[in-house]
């Protein structure tokens, strides 16, 4: 179940991703597979290649891009993946909003 984010921004995400760009959505996170983990970052792009190229440059695998049944394919980054990939990216807002409190 996904929580703190806005329909905008849900939106804005969905629109990028559409587009072709890889995209980042950091959300609330609460999931029973994953009792520890509280965030996750979707980084989804529907150009698949482009995906998994933009992927493998962190070390992430074509087989862990989740293929959505409504064309919005993408990574789930949690943990220390998804806090080194943001800082990677530069997205400090996304961890100063979602990851440290």
């Amino acid at each position: 179940m996904a929580f703190g984010i806005n329909r905008r921004e849900l939106n804005d995400w969905k629109e990028c991703v559409k587009k072709g760009e890889v995209a980042f959505l950091t959300h609330y996170w609460i999931d029973e597979r994953f009792p520890a983990i509280r965030t996750v970052t979707k980084a989804g792009c529907a150009d698949i290649e482009k995906l998994r190229i933009w992927g493998q440059r962190y070390g992430l695998k074509r087989e862990w891009i989740h293929m959505r049944h409504d064309g919005f394919p993408h990574y789930d980054l949690m943990g220390e993946t998804q806090l080194r990939i943001l800082r990677e990216e530069g997205l400090e807002e996304h961890i100063n909003r979602f990851l440290e409190k």
